[in-house]
């Protein structure tokens, strides 16, 4: 009966001794990203010079800005991502669309850049093998401000890699 309650006692001191696993590394889309886009049809086609910067969060979120925010004024997307496969990731994206001012003096009595609905974006991402960037193709669906479709929709390519010090 004492041996018995020695080995017990030797186990649970061992038991609750053991190393604790390591956390998980975080999916490899994890952190910051620049992006070149390049849509091949729609009102953005023109634009040869569109940039994006992401951030992908651990749970599952992100934010993107471009550097046309400005133009008209649209603040960034936010969404979510998930991996679909090896090195494969969709992340789905929402941003705010602006109408402009009816005229210049309106700017002055606060009937400035009027909602005028939301795009969202859907973008398949192929991170390549060393994690470092990846190409992606992405569509863009455009909705009214009572969440209907409407024009505006079109599709892009992507470059990217990752940003750091």
């Amino acid at each position: 009966m004492v041996r018995r309650i020695a080995i017990t006692f030797a186990l649970a001191v061992m038991a609750g001794c053991a190393r604790a696993q390591a956390p998980a590394a975080p999916p490899a889309m994890v952190g910051a990203w620049r992006s070149n886009v390049q849509f091949e049809d729609g009102a953005f086609a023109a634009v040869k010079d569109l940039q994006f910067l992401y951030v992908f969060n651990a749970g599952g979120t992100m934010t993107e800005s471009s550097n046309y925010d400005g133009m008209p004024p649209v603040p960034p997307a936010y969404g979510e991502w998930r991996a679909t496969g090896t090195n494969q990731f969709e992340a789905r994206y929402t941003f705010f669309s602006t109408n402009p001012p009816k005229d210049l003096p309106s700017l002055a009595t606060g009937g400035g850049w009027s909602p005028a609905g939301y795009g969202a974006l859907t973008e398949r991402i192929q991170l390549a093998a060393d994690g470092r960037s990846y190409d992606s193709k992405l569509s863009l669906e455009m909705f009214d401000t009572a969440g209907r479709p409407a024009p505006g929709g079109a599709q892009a390519s992507a470059h990217g890699v990752r940003t750091g010090f």
